[in-house]
């Protein structure tokens, strides 16, 4: 009988070491994962100095606010109206990139061209979709971006009902 609970006890104790090593792990990753913002949960706002605009690529959709400088009254305006209603946004698969630094000529600069002010919205598939020379607020940037195809898509996918 104790040779039968001694492998018993030699089975489950290192299956419990396990257990507990990885609950150390998980920990682990949990705190990295607070650290980095979860783009599901909160709208991100993204320099375009410091990222490459094709890793959102058929992942999210682009809110780009362009600026010549960070004091200008309507990028403050524009990024205050995103913040308003940044949870509708999340729920739309967005993520704002600024930028209000014409001398860095970052590449989505170049790309887009900006004279000034503008704010546009780039899809999912990587195509300028909008784009405009002035302050607009949220809710008109969302019913521009709920005519997009994909985001028609989209809502029917999540709502099957509403065909």
């Amino acid at each position: 009988m104790k040779l039968v609970w001694t492998l018993v006890f030699a089975l489950i104790f290192p299956l419990t070491l396990g257990a507990t090593e990885g609950v150390e792990q998980d920990a682990t990753e949990m705190a990295a994962e607070e650290i980095a913002p979860n783009p599901d949960e909160e709208l991100l706002f993204l320099d375009a100095r410091e990222i490459d605009v094709r890793d959102f690529i058929w992942t999210r959709r682009l809110i780009v606010v362009m600026a010549d400088t960070p004091d200008d009254p309507q990028f403050t305006r524009q990024l205050d109206a995103l913040r308003e209603r940044d949870m509708e946004f999340v729920a739309r698969d967005a993520v704002v990139i600024f930028d209000a630094h014409p001398a860095d000529r970052s590449p989505l600069r170049q790309v887009l061209r900006p004279r000034g002010f503008m704010t546009a919205i780039i899809d999912k598939d990587g195509e300028v979709k909008a784009r405009r020379p002035a302050v607009r607020s949220g809710r008109e940037l969302m019913a521009v971006i709920d005519r997009f195809p994909t985001r028609r898509q989209e809502m029917l996918e999540r709502l099957p009902s509403g065909r």
